[in-house]
Formats: C-alpha cells, structure tokens, sequence
C-alpha cells in the first residue's frame, strides 16, 4: 500500500514516514501544495494524508483539484481546524476524514485501516421511485435526466437506497458512509442530506426519501 503525505512541517512528515513504514506502507512526500497534487494526479497512491494549511495550493484546493479526475483513492486531512463549518467544507471538498492536530499515531493508524478495508458491496443498478443508480459507473438519473452528485451525495443515496424501507441512523451513516468510528459531530449529514434532496428535485415532504425526527432517515417507495 502506498501513501502519499502532503505536509510542510518537516518533523511531522518524518514523524508519519517513520511510523507508517514501519507499519509496512511505502510513503512518498510532499513539502507544497502544487508538488503535492502533481505527485498525486501523476503516480498511483491508496492513500493520500493532506494537510490543510500549505504553502502554493491549501489543501481544499489540492482536495478538489485532485477530485476532479480521482474520485474514489481515499484523502485524510490533517489539520488544526475543528468546527463544524470546517469540517463540512473539507468534506465537501472530497476528503474522507479527518484528524486534528496534534494526533496519536494509533489512532490515524485505525483510521488509515479504515479508509483501506476492500469495499464488498456487489455493484450493479438499484432504483428508488424514478430514480436510477448505476452503482458501477456512479451514474444518477431521475426522470431520464441525469443528475450530477459528489462522490459523498452518492455514497449516500446508494446507503439509504440499498437499505430502502429501513430507518438509517445518523450513527450508522457516519460509520458506514464516511467510515468514521468515533464520536463525531452527526449534522454534516443535513448539509449533504440538503444538498443531495435539492440536486434530485425532492421536497422535505417527499416520500422517497423522509427524516425520522431524532433518529435518522427512511428511503422508501411506500
């Protein structure tokens, strides 16, 4: 497994090369922005630890650049910022996770793990309503039109989806849509819940998909 680091502070770079190597991954590094994503879109990396503040390109530029044409190698910011309006725009952004500075080793290591356990979930096309999802190509449309969401709109549609008719908690959507197993602030999923219903033309009122007060979401056809 090969990570790439994108990180200015020297000691930290060596901090995480050190440990990581010796957890058998092979690093790469890089001290900018700009280097950074060129590194990134021009070699094949499992996993990318991006800091959030660098010189050249920040991370959230780095991040969405990168997504553009990677949507699926898994990115964890490393980062001193904490609130909610941050972590919501790192999230938008196309990061998986992320971790707060200063962190223990053991614990970005469980979340390395996590971000690189082998996705089981057969692929083919599953539907809710008129809605269609090819789950191999992340393909949306409703009503014959496509619709266009972010790699994290559509890991969520296809969640609700595949368990229609069931109430997702918000608990079993952060541990299962964002592969975060730790306490964690829940109401990310209403911007992106928001998000997602606007992108597919739903009402808050529309069955399809409907909030259950204080637990969590239902899609549902009935």
């Amino acid at each position: 497994m090969k990570i790439l680091i994108i990180e200015d502070e020297k000691g930290i770079t060596e901090f995480l090369q050190q440990g990581l190597e010796e957890e058998a991954y092979e690093t790469s590094s890089a001290r900018d922005g700009i280097t950074g994503l060129e590194k990134a879109l021009n070699n094949h990396f499992d996993l990318i630890l991006l800091d959030w503040m660098l010189p050249g390109l920040n991370g959230i530029d780095v991040c969405r650049a990168y997504r553009k044409q990677n949507p699926s190698t898994p990115i964890i910011f490393l980062t001193a910022k904490d609130t909610l309006a941050d972590t919501i725009a790192g999230l938008q952004s196309g990061a998986n996770d992320f971790i707060k500075k200063p962190f223990h080793f053991e614990e970005l290591l469980e979340r390395i793990k996590v971000q690189l356990r082998p996705d089981t979930i057969e692929k083919e096309t599953i539907t809710l309503g008129d809605i269609i999802i090819n789950c191999t190509n992340h393909q949306v449309h409703r009503m014959t039109k496509p619709v266009h969401l972010t790699q994290k709109e559509f890991d969520l549609l296809e969640y609700l989806v595949r368990n229609k008719g069931r109430v997702c908690t918000r608990k079993e959507l952060i541990e299962n849509v964002w592969n975060i197993h730790f306490d964690y602030n829940t109401s990310v999923i209403d911007v992106f819940m928001n998000s997602l219903r606007k992108k597919l033309g739903l009402p808050k009122h529309e069955d399809l998909i409907r909030t259950v007060r204080g637990i969590g979401f239902i899609a549902t056809e009935s």
